[in-house]
């Protein structure tokens, strides 16, 4: 059976007004979707809906357990901190801006041919609302880019450095 996100009890989606949940597997090995994944000053380069990804603390250029880092998404300044990290299968950060509160994971697995790479996000606040009234497919097609994207990289090879 397929694993399923383990949501902090104030972030379950049956507890947030958006929720989404996007799915996909790509014949590349969870070792290197990881790697792409943790690199997260690497995705402005390949995913179109993120920039300024900075890491707030340190020198190390991938995400760990407790790392914050600031970056830019659907044009909202956003705050975020690596809540669950379990290399290479399971990361979850939180995701703070103007009247945006999200808790985004992501799980990667083996799978016949490949990996199952599984994202879902749950958001509170009157933007993360808005959004969804006036654009309701926007972030579920945004992390459809996302995760094909990160297939791509990963079916390419690793990260440089």
């Amino acid at each position: 059976m397929p694993s399923t996100i383990d949501w902090p009890d104030r972030y379950r989606p049956d507890r947030t007004p958006v929720h989404v949940r996007n799915e996909i597997v790509v014949a590349a090995p969870p070792e290197r979707v990881w790697a792409w994944l943790v690199r997260a000053p690497l995705w402005p380069t390949w995913y179109p809906n993120s920039q300024n990804v900075r890491i707030l603390a340190g020198n190390e250029p991938t995400l760990r357990r407790g790392t914050e880092f600031a970056w830019r998404t659907f044009g909202v300044g956003i705050r975020s901190t690596v809540l669950e990290f379990q290399p290479p299968a399971r990361i979850a950060w939180n995701a703070f801006g103007l009247g945006v509160d999200a808790y985004h994971a992501w799980l990667i697995e083996p799978v016949a041919g490949g990996t199952r790479i599984l994202t879902e996000e749950t958001q509170y606040g009157w933007a993360a609302r808005m959004s969804a009234a006036i654009f309701p497919a926007r972030m579920r097609k945004f992390h459809q880019v996302w995760l094909e994207e990160l297939g791509r990289k990963a079916l390419a090879g690793l990260p440089p450095g």
